[in-house]
């Protein structure tokens, strides 16, 4: 036989024998270890198996002993609790029957129309974006079951697919082109609001900055370089190769300003989902290469040329006003540039030196430290040449040139370094991460925060990631406090068996879980009202 432990009025025994007496619903059945069972009411309970023959025989005296500890048992019933539960479904590796998905995936996934889901049924859930509240989704088996009525067989669907991703990739091959038919169909009806809006780009902010920095230092490389073909100067190849350097590296900065007035929303659809932010730090890093590559590489080229071959320098008098008009220009664009700085660390409530070390806009830091190491250069090529023309030695003119590059490379190296580590992200100062913190935590839903990370992504943008432990009582509540109690307890009351329970688990369970997803969107739509910086939220659920 077997023994169990049971309890019976908080007293354990055990029970050395075969048979288990159990009382469940007021009615006495004997279990046994074979999975027999007997209604005691039904037959006598001194009859013997075979089993207990055999044991009468070998024991003797302890038979009867246990024969009178049974007799003992069956005058109380143990009283068994037997748990219920439900039988575990399995769903395999791949479950997909319960999703729910768009109208627009539908039609763009399974070749639909929209006139194919209008027979569909629809379903109302919270929706992720911050302008709606509810949007309608569909069952993903509905919507398959839909395509191969309408298709015929899944290879029909599969070919379907192909030919509209071919064309997609056509779309995209000719998107540019498309963009500009637009502008232009725009223009010829009288549309001139894209005209006002670029007009205010060009006119103030980053934009301003580097369109003034771009006409002056194009300027200044055409005389530069007349003004080097004239005199033949070490010095003055160096400012114009340096002028040539700051024009393209402008140029190629406005570009990216221009992607992302123009299209913002269009090319972050197929290319990035967090915009083109990163693309002027992109092109600020290629800026400082750039300076590197062509300004300080060209002057310390030419430099060390002049000091291995010197040769005689001809009059420096255009070399001069030259040097001085692209000082007062330069001066002009710098001037540009300081108080557009100044003006934008004072909206953030940071310093000048804050700013612009922490690189908040890319752009127009550029703009600052070109024209910012032009003007010492200048400075730098205007003694040196001075130097040559009072002493008549050529050496002066080709340390300078060595100078201008080296004043040249310091500046792409710093440019290299803070551009590079703003897109490797950097986290946000100590006391903007501990507000947020605070402000999660001194909610009563959230029990606590875990792995806390917030990236600056550049241009005032914010990036929060942080792990919360809910508490569940408090969304529990939340959810029983626009439920209707009274109708909630009758529903209860009516749950009678194991399906029933199933179904009143299962209907308030799923409404519950919408509730949390409530409260999520809650706290992240709050972190983003409080912190106009942090544009996205992820907060992941313990």
């Amino acid at each position: 036989g077997w023994q169990t432990s049971m309890k019976s009025v908080s007293l354990p025994y055990i029970l050395p024998c075969n048979r288990l007496p159990v009382q469940l619903m007021s009615q006495v059945r004997v279990y046994t270890s074979n999975g027999q069972k007997k209604d005691l009411g039904s037959e006598d309970t001194n009859r013997s198996t075979p089993e207990e023959t055999l044991h009468k025989v070998g024991t003797g005296r302890q038979d009867t002993a246990n024969a009178g500890q049974k007799q003992s048992f069956l005058k109380e019933p143990i009283q068994v609790k037997v748990k219920a539960v439900l039988k575990k479904r399995e769903y395999g590796p791949k479950y997909t029957q319960n999703n729910f998905i768009t109208g627009v995936r539908a039609i763009n996934e399974f070749c639909l129309k929209s006139s194919d889901l209008d027979q569909l049924r629809k379903i109302k859930r919270q929706s992720p974006h911050d302008d709606t509240e509810t949007f309608t989704v569909y069952l993903r088996s509905d919507v398959e079951a839909k395509s191969l009525e309408v298709w015929g067989s899944p290879e029909a669907l599969a070919r379907e697919r192909k030919r509209r991703k071919e064309a997609e990739i056509k779309y995209r091959e000719n998107l540019f082109r498309n963009q500009r038919l637009l502008r232009e169909y725009r223009e010829f009806f009288g549309n001139t609001k894209p005209r006002s809006s670029a007009a205010a780009m060009f006119f103030k902010g980053p934009g301003k900055v580097v369109m003034v920095a771009i006409c002056i230092n194009g300027l200044n490389f055409f005389f530069k370089l007349l003004a080097w073909v004239y005199t033949g100067s070490a010095s003055m190849f160096s400012e114009a190769i340096h002028s040539l350097a700051d024009t393209c590296n402008q140029v190629s900065i406005f570009s990216i300003i221009l992607k992302e007035f123009y299209f913002p929303k269009l090319l972050s659809l197929f290319s990035s989902r967090y915009g083109f932010t990163n693309m002027r730090y992109i092109a600020s890093l290629i800026s400082g290469v750039g300076i590197f590559m062509m300004g300080a590489g060209l002057s310390w080229y030419h430099g060390i040329i002049g000091l291995l071959h010197p040769h005689p320098i001809e009059s420096l008098l255009w070399a001069y006003c030259i040097l001085a008009g692209s000082l007062v220009s330069e001066g002009a664009t710098l001037l540009v540039a300081i108080n557009e700085i100044r003006r934008s660390a004072r909206a953030k409530g940071l310093s000048f030196y804050q700013y612009v070390v922490q690189s908040r806009d890319p752009s127009t830091n550029v703009v600052l430290l070109e024209d910012a190491a032009a003007v010492l250069s200048v400075a730098v090529a205007a003694t040196c040449m001075g130097l040559t023309s009072l002493t008549g030695n050529p050496y002066y003119d080709s340390v300078g040139s060595l100078g201008v590059g080296t004043l040249l490379g310091t500046v792409s190296a710093f440019l290299i370094y803070t551009n590079t580590e703003a897109l490797l992200g950097r986290s946000i100062q100590p006391e903007q991460l501990q507000r947020l913190t605070e402000l999660l935590e001194s909610d009563p839903v959230v029990r606590a925060i875990h792995d806390v990370k917030a990236t600056d992504m550049g241009m005032s943008k914010v990036r929060f990631k942080a792990e919360v432990d809910f508490d569940g009582r408090v969304v529990t509540r939340s959810y029983l406090e626009k439920q209707d109690i009274e109708q909630l307890l009758q529903e209860i009351q009516q749950v009678k068996t194991l399906e029933e329970l199933e179904a009143f688990m299962l209907k308030h369970g799923e409404n519950i879980i919408d509730t949390l997803g409530a409260e999520v969107d809650r706290l992240e739509k709050d972190l983003k009202q409080r912190n106009p910086d942090v544009r996205h939220v992820d907060l992941e659920i313990l």
